[in-house]
């Protein structure tokens, strides 16, 4: 009966949710009143002073968007064929670890979402639900994100795993030789699994409909590594320290290529901040590089995928695929992105914020504000197709 009753209450407030959303900035509104501080600002937040954070969106503001007009723009085509696939927008999940924390659905809700809008979905190793899992409620396309850790029987049954259930491209993320100083969570009290202090109960009091859930809902895990280490208690290795130990720094070139190998499809680099890097991903055998500075989560201070984008489009140029990752807000931010060279972008922490604040139906509204706002900027712009969009519709303000 309570389940009921919590049920009942989580699909009113969702559908509210969903009504007053009107643009990305809302959802995280929203998501802010109804995830729990310490899950909320991991989510939202970046490292130390969080400068890449806030230039990752605003250095989109350089760039005006140049229209031409009399166009025949009645019909708006946004199909984007990258990483082997056609997908219905220019748009890509990024991979989000710990989806759980924001909405108890985690992945399962998201991966729901991009396979109904018919989008590429990327799991985090740091998923909350299994390669497996996810696999079942996702028919678009999927790829797998992962690191190189230093048990490479974990790398290997991780792409195994991957192959066997039909995802079709791999993610090799390559900024994270070791954890970013995420000074939000030393604040907020932050662990990976959340404990019931008295604090996080407070907490969970004034976010009851998470809470509720969060309690009454299997544990949280680490799906996809669950097996490799213990999680009985307190006092073995938890699963979040087991990962962050098989981090390897002493990855390099030669390791990426000898993954890109063993997967042999098509296969991105994730972390790309800078042309020299781009152009040995591509001598590597990588289909696509993803610029990208993880958020801003990583090492602050790092440039803004936008602000690199043009060089290493130009460093590469028809050898891989390009696809940006960082600040995408807006359809604009979209637009821009494609103008400058980009093939596609990824969103993650836009989807995110729908998914704390409403869950599946607010991970499906962040879509919905984002397609209409994407085919209304193509038509204003004079593009009928993605492939029209080019560097003629965009200039570089701080070159004027």
């Amino acid at each position: 009966m309570l389940k009921d009753l919590l049920s009942r209450c989580d699909d009113w407030v969702n559908e509210w949710v969903v009504n007053h959303a009107h643009n990305i900035r809302d959802l995280r509104k929203y998501a802010k009143l109804r995830v729990p501080r310490p899950m909320f600002h991991y989510m939202d937040g970046a490292a130390e002073d969080e400068a890449t954070l806030d230039r990752n969106c605003s250095d989109f503001a350089r760039y005006d968007l140049k229209p031409r007009y009399l166009v025949d723009v009645s019909e708006v085509d946004t199909t984007t064929k990258v990483l082997g696939q056609t997908i219905d927008l220019p748009l890509i999940f990024a991979p989000t670890g710990m989806n759980r924390l924001f909405n108890n659905d985690g992945e399962m809700a998201s991966s729901r979402a991009a396979s109904e809008a018919n989008l590429i979905y990327s799991l985090s190793s740091m998923g909350t639900h299994s390669i497996e899992e996810v696999a079942e409620v996702c028919d678009a396309p999927k790829m797998y994100q992962i690191y190189v850790f230093r048990d490479r029987s974990l790398v290997q049954e991780f792409m195994d795993r991957a192959k066997a259930c039909n995802y079709a491209a791999m993610c090799l993320t390559i900024d994270v030789p070791v954890p970013g100083n995420r000074e939000r969570d030393l604040y907020t009290g932050m662990t990976l699994p959340p404990k019931l202090t008295l604090s996080s109960w407070l907490d969970f009091a004034l976010h009851p409909l998470w809470g509720l859930k969060y309690v009454t809902s299997k544990p949280f895990q680490l799906a996809n590594v669950a097996h490799r280490a213990p999680v009985d208690s307190d006092d073995v290795i938890s699963l979040v320290g087991y990962l962050q130990r098989e981090f390897d720094p002493s990855v390099t070139w030669d390791d990426a290529a000898w993954m890109t190998e063993y997967w042999d499809g098509p296969f991105a680099i994730k972390g790309i901040c800078c042309a020299d890097d781009a152009v040995r991903a591509a001598d590597m055998g990588a289909s696509a590089v993803i610029v990208s500075n993880h958020g801003g989560r990583q090492l602050d201070y790092a440039p803004s995928p936008v602000s690199v984008l043009t060089e290493v489009v130009d460093a590469v140029g028809d050898r891989v695929e390009v696809i940006l990752d960082g600040g995408i807000r807006r359809g604009t931010d979209v637009v821009k992105a494609l103008a400058l060279g980009a093939d596609a972008c990824m969103m993650g922490r836009a989807y995110l914020f729908g998914l704390g604040a409403a869950g599946y139906p607010g991970v499906t509204r962040t879509l919905d504000i984002l397609r209409r706002e994407i085919v209304r900027d193509m038509a204003l712009l004079g593009t009928a197709k993605v492939e029209d969009i080019s560097r003629e519709h965009i200039r570089d303000r701080s070159e004027l």
